[in-house]
Formats: C-alpha cells, structure tokens, sequence
C-alpha cells in the first residue's frame, strides 16, 4: 500500500485492507469540473469541484458518494488534502485567492482566508508543521500552522529563494513532502522542472531529472518514487529520486485510455485514483476518476 510522506505522522488515512479494491472508474455529480482529490479515512475520497466551490465525499470501495461541502459562489476548489487527526479538508483556492478549510465529517466552513495578493493558489500538502500551498503565478508558497487541538494560523508567506525562477505561464503546481517533513517537492509546469524545498526558508534546489516533467500537476511521493501527473499529456511519471533529492530518473509512465486532462492523484490500497478535469473540454462522461495500477 502507498505511504506518502506523511502517513507515518497520521495526517492522512491509512491503507486499505489488503486485498481491497474500489471501483475502476467513478462517476460524479453532471458539471462537477473536478480538479483536487485526496484520500480520507477507510476507503473514503474528496474531490473539489473548479467552479462550484464544493466538495464531494465518497467511497472507493463502491463508488458512490454526495455533496458534503456545499457550493459556494465565489470560491474556486482545486489541490485538496485531508487531515484526519483534526477532521479537515485544506483547499486551495486557485483564481479567487483563498484558503479554504472546512470540516470532514459535516462540511461546515471552519476557516476562510483571503489572500488578496496571491496569483493562483494551486495546490496544498500536509506535514507535522502546518499545510503549505503553492502559487503558480506568484514567486512564494503559503503556509498554515496547525496546532495540536486543530487550531489554524493566518497564512504565513514564504518567498521562494534559490534555483527556482517564475518564468511566463505556470511555475509551482503540484506539491509534496518528505516523510520527515523537512523538505518539499515542488514541480515547475512550464519548465518541466523539479525542485526540493525547504519548508522554513524557502531556499530551493533543483533536483536533476532525466527528462522533463513539462504539464506537471499533482505529485504523490511513496518512499523514494515521485508519480508526477502530467496532465495534458494524460499520463503519470513515476520518478526514482535519490535519497538526497539530488537527482532523480523517469522509470515509468502509467497511462489509460480513460484518461482526460487527469491533475491530481491519491492513493487507495496497491492503486492510484486520477481525477479528469478535461479541461477545456465538454463534461459529457461519468468516467471523472480513473484506477490505476502502479
């Protein structure tokens, strides 16, 4: 079974049972516009949708979920992440510059932060100091602290520093963390590049890859190998990092025909769960997340 980086600091659901599976595909709710997914608890998912604001709640076993967050006009959902100690749902808010916390079980609006200054709030990981989101347009990363009984800071920002350069287009996507939380794991969209980053400083280095990760969106880190999601290219890197995130080697590309504009992926037992946001493209299927098989 997968262990991101932070299993083992039980911010994220455990495995499932062995042996378990969920469905090969899972439909949503008509318009949904997917774009985050993040595995909770048991064999749970959360999706947020683009335009609605809301998120969707349900379960890989059987496929079949509801609304739980209701939509709010307004927000934007895209890059999601469960913290099962507290009950939260972290959203970053793209577009409509926000932080979104809501609870797990009954949806309700916990903390809603604004950040009048942010480009597009993309994606969101967890670690023992606190939810850090990136921002694709805007040289910097965000940071919420969380306390032991739950409690939330203000954002905090932390200017990006070191081999990591914003060029024209979309820079910071997809984000991870080292099981010790020490560092981040950054991908840069239009360059293709790879980047660790320090989550107190921001000083960054670039991790050298045999290839380029160019349309890298979401990333899942399960011990030394990286799944890059490379979402117009509807396929999924699987990269061998070393143990100092020095260097790291493409070994594999999963793909499925039922892929389309996948952005970000979670884990669920010996799978990976990829959710289509068909962007710029009629939401016509019920085909929204695909099974994969590493």
């Amino acid at each position: 079974a997968f262990a991101t980086a932070i299993t083992i600091l039980a911010l994220l659901a455990p495995a499932a049972p062995a042996g378990e599976q969920g469905q090969h595909t899972i439909a949503l709710p008509d318009e949904f516009r997917p774009e985050g997914i993040a595995s909770g608890p048991k064999d749970s998912f959360y999706v947020g949708s683009i335009p609605q604001g809301s998120v969707y709640r349900g379960s890989y076993r059987t496929g079949e979920g509801e609304v739980l967050v209701p939509a709010h006009p307004g927000r934007n959902h895209i890059g999601l992440k469960v913290d099962w100690r507290h009950d939260l749902v972290f959203v970053a808010g793209g577009e409509s510059k926000g932080i979104y916390v809501y609870d797990a079980d009954t949806g309700a609006d916990v903390a809603a932060f604004s950040l009048p200054d942010a480009g597009f709030i993309n994606d969101v990981v967890l670690t023992k100091h606190g939810a850090y989101f990136t921002d694709s347009l805007v040289q910097r990363l965000y940071r919420v602290k969380i306390s032991r009984h739950g409690r939330l800071s203000e954002p905090e920002i932390i200017p990006i520093t070191g081999d990591f350069v914003y060029e024209a287009g979309f820079n910071a996507n997809g984000i991870e963390a080292t099981r010790d939380g020490h560092r981040l794991i950054v991908v840069q969209s239009n360059t293709g590049e790879l980047f660790s980053i320090k989550p107190h400083s921001g000083r960054s280095e670039q991790i050298e890859v045999d290839g380029p990760l160019t349309n890298g969106d979401g990333l899942l880190l399960d011990d030394d190998e990286l799944y890059v999601v490379r979402n117009r290219l509807n396929t999924i890197a699987v990269v061998d990092l070393d143990r100092d995130l020095d260097e790291g080697e493409i070994e594999d590309e999963l793909t499925d025909p039922l892929l389309d504009v996948p952005t970000t992926i979670a884990p669920f037992g010996k799978f990976i769960y990829a959710v289509n946001a068909r962007f710029d493209r009629p939401d016509d299927s019920d085909d929204d997340i695909i099974r994969l098989r590493p």
